[in-house]
């Protein structure tokens, strides 16, 4: 009996010039063709996205409001993505996951962290892919930005990469299968966030810059007015 592959564990050699291609081939025929058919869609702030890819390594991290949030990133950044994702999506009998592993997405188990996650995030950051994260783990109801981990900061720190926040606004439900009948959805990128603040400024500074594309409401504290907070002397002399 062949022994079922854990997909939590990717190495560098998996993202190669064909898996590529089938990548953007999918990308440009299926999701765009799809989000022209169903949406009307808007990408805003792709200026924000570094032009020389090859000189860093990026994190894009996005809100998530529904099960097409990875396809609505990629077209965003335009550029392939291996998207970190519940290690549910990889079973046999589930519906996508023959899509899933071959789109170079990785299995992750949120009720623990695993090495191999992070062997894996090292492994990707070395190639031409970006790393696609959802801070908010699973899909959370729209207009709050609450839940989120702070392991996307921490992976972040790790491989060295800034963050690029993506945030998908607007977004008004799943398609009608009706003919003339369109949802709306416009897909905001922000500016890039160094992985070398520390793991509450990272947390902060991506909430912060999608609560304000999405118009959302941000449920992260500043943790520099804390500190403000905790010590009454600088506050005194700020105010002085």
């Amino acid at each position: 009996m062949k022994k079922e592959r854990n997909f939590n564990r990717r190495y560098a050699k998996e993202y190669h010039w064909l898996r590529t291609i089938f990548y953007m081939t999918f990308l440009y025929v299926v999701v765009f063709g799809f989000y022209n058919i169903f949406y009307n869609y808007k990408i805003e702030g792709r200026e924000n996205i570094p032009k020389d890819k090859k000189k860093g390594k990026y994190i894009y991290a996005a809100n998530h409001v529904s099960i097409f949030d990875p396809p609505m990133v990629v077209m965003a950044a335009q550029t392939p993505i291996a998207f970190m994702a519940k290690k549910e999506l990889f079973d046999e009998n589930e519906k996508l996951s023959w899509l899933v592993k071959r789109l170079g997405g990785f299995a992750v188990d949120r009720s623990k962290p695993e090495i191999a996650t992070f062997k894996t995030v090292k492994d990707i950051v070395s190639t031409s892919w970006g790393l696609g994260i959802f801070p908010q783990g699973g899909t959370r109801p729209y207009g709050k930005l609450e839940g989120i981990k702070k392991g996307f900061a921490e992976i972040a720190k790790f491989a060295k990469a800034d963050i690029i926040p993506v945030a998908i606004a607007n977004w008004d439900g799943y398609p009608k299968l009706k003919p003339f009948t369109r949802r709306n959805v416009v897909i905001k990128v922000g500016k890039p966030i160094s992985y070398e603040l520390t793991d509450k400024e990272i947390m902060y500074e991506w909430a912060k810059q999608i609560s304000e594309l999405a118009g959302y409401e941000n449920c992260v504290p500043n943790p520099n007015t804390l500190k403000e907070k905790s010590n009454p002397e600088t506050s005194m002399i700020k105010n002085s």
